[in-house]
């Protein structure tokens, strides 16, 4: 699942002075920052996808869905992927003074999985599991015993 994020992806959603800000790439001189891990947006990154995992892994292969590359990703999972990950990416920063349109974003990726997750939505285009895998993750599982045989 890593890698499912690369950071051209990042450009659609934020600018990358905030961005670099955000993940303190540089110190307040433009110096690159000593002290800079580049693992903290992988780790967010990761968090993201198994947030979404948690809500879509009940109806949707997840390994399929995030082990694509390029082209083959789903745009719309993309988007709320990278929601997410920005997200965390604020909290680490400062939890307390997160832009609202990033909040709202969150929330609507939030909203939109909750959908999926409950059958309401359905995501076109996605892997899905198979039909007994989704059984299996039903929270309706019924059985009956046999039939009787009928006497005449």
């Amino acid at each position: 699942m890593a890698n499912f994020i690369t950071p051209e992806d990042y450009n659609a959603s934020i600018h990358r002075e905030i961005l670099s800000s955000l993940l303190r790439e540089t110190s307040a001189g433009g110096q690159p920052n000593p002290n800079y891990d580049p693992q903290v947006i992988e780790v967010c990154e990761d968090d993201a996808i198994l947030e979404m995992c948690s809500y879509l892994d009940k109806t949707y292969d997840c390994n399929a869905i995030f082990s694509a590359r390029g082209g083959e990703r789903h745009s719309l999972i993309l988007r709320f992927a990278l929601d997410i990950a920005i997200y965390h990416i604020f909290c680490i920063h400062n939890p307390y003074k997160i832009a609202d349109i990033r909040k709202e974003r969150y929330e609507r990726a939030l909203e939109w999985l909750k959908g999926v997750s409950r059958g309401e939505i359905t995501i076109y285009g996605a892997p899905r599991l198979d039909s007994e895998e989704q059984k299996k993750n039903s929270p309706w599982q019924i059985n009956a015993e046999p039939l009787r045989p009928t006497l005449l």
